[in-house]
């Protein structure tokens, strides 16, 4: 699976209405429900804003509306268009804003499924990749060590705290952590106090 690095947009017209895809990364239900408020203060004159989300690391989780379309003309056809993808973590918003023309049933579904696809030719994605949640005391000596130390296993840092030691939290690849385990006895010695929620 892979999972959306950034935002994304994309625009079609069909019969003077204006379709504009925004994709956006979501990893929990409850940010699904953020974009797509987002999206409506960030579009409030338009007539819908549909969303489709795939969320999870199997993209078994997913959500769709059709935000008073026809039933299953709008939300359904992107999320079918996302789920062959390949894509998880990623809600797609479609803003429209109608032209004065009525599409029908079928102008619609074609109309959602068109602008969920224009939108995943933009979209920059990476593969997913499960992190492990790591948090370590250190003393001051070792910190341009374990600084290193982090770059070389990829960890990512979230938070440094000087206080009487050092404490820096953040999220390292699951395949790197017996690495930093081990690189931390190392730098450490004993005096290193790590923990790698698994």
């Amino acid at each position: 699976m892979k999972v959306l690095i950034r935002r994304a947009e994309a625009e079609i017209e069909v019969r003077k209405s204006r379709f504009i895809a925004i994709a956006l990364p979501t990893e929990t239900m409850e940010d699904v429900r953020k974009a797509v408020d987002s999206v409506r203060r960030e579009h409030p004159a338009a007539s819908h804003v549909v969303h489709a989300s795939v969320i999870g690391r199997s993209g078994t989780m997913y959500s769709f509306s059709d935000d008073r379309e026809p039933k299953n003309t709008a939300g359904r056809p992107a999320f079918e268009v996302l789920k062959g993808s390949g894509i998880t973590n990623i809600t797609i918003c479609i803003v429209r804003y109608f032209g004065g023309t009525l599409l029908g049933t079928g102008g619609l579904v074609k109309a959602y499924g068109d602008s969920a696809k224009e939108v995943l030719k933009a979209v920059d994605t990476e593969e997913l990749i499960e992190r492990l949640r790591y948090r370590m005391t250190l003393p001051y000596p070792s910190y341009t060590l374990i600084k290193r130390l982090l770059e070389e296993t990829e960890a990512t840092t979230e938070s440094e705290d000087f206080a009487m030691d050092i404490t820096i939290s953040g999220l390292v690849p699951s395949q790197h952590a017996d690495r930093l385990r081990s690189g931390v006895e190392d730098i450490g010695q004993g005096r290193i106090l790590l923990s790698i929620n698994t």
